[in-house]
């Protein structure tokens, strides 16, 4: 279902106010369509990411765990990380930081999802991938900043996190939820 963009916001001026690789912001004055005016509008300005939902052979989930400095909490995430410039693609992105946080590779990929982590403010997209049948084909080489543990999950045990609201990053429990909603898994 495609309708006609009549609610496009018209920008009537923009500045940056930082610039950094991690976290860019722009500061615009907004015309809504029916006139009134936002005089002060933020915009968060990030590359895209991408996270993969990992299953092994035998059916186990590839997660990481790892300190999260925002909440103050070491929580089970799955493989995330930035499209950096020198990949090709998304799916070139996942690969790599799947190899790079796990040691995980090869399986049959597809991307999954694509989600906004929030659209009112932020310019990025996730690209979520499913990647079955890895397994593990290399020592695991985090960058200099990751501190995290590879673990292998349980179906149970990953149900269970769901279901106790223990993946706190939306970005990754909405390909999870997916995934046992598509296999008729809860």
């Amino acid at each position: 279902m495609e309708e006609k963009d009549d609610r496009a916001w018209k920008v009537l001026r923009s500045e940056y106010l930082h610039r950094r690789p991690w976290l860019t912001v722009r500061r615009e004055r907004i015309e809504l369509p029916n006139g009134n005016l936002i005089p002060e509008f933020y915009v968060l300005e990030y590359p895209d990411w991408v996270n993969t939902l990992a299953v092994t052979r035998d059916g186990r989930f590839v997660f990481v765990r790892q300190y999260r400095h925002g909440l103050g909490e070491t929580s089970f995430e799955l493989c995330a990380g930035v499209c950096d410039p020198e990949d090709a693609s998304p799916l070139e992105a996942a690969r790599r930081e799947l190899s790079e946080e796990t040691g995980y590779g090869g399986g049959v990929w597809r991307e999954f999802m694509l989600l906004s982590a929030n659209p009112s403010t932020q310019t990025n997209l996730t690209h979520c991938f499913l990647a079955t049948d890895v397994e593990l084909v290399c020592e695991r080489h985090p960058e200099a900043t990751e501190d995290l543990s590879v673990h292998l999950l349980t179906l149970d045990e990953v149900r269970a996190l769901l279901l106790g609201d223990e993946i706190k990053q939306a970005l990754h429990a909405a390909p999870l939820w997916r995934y046992m909603a598509e296999n008729r898994l809860l």
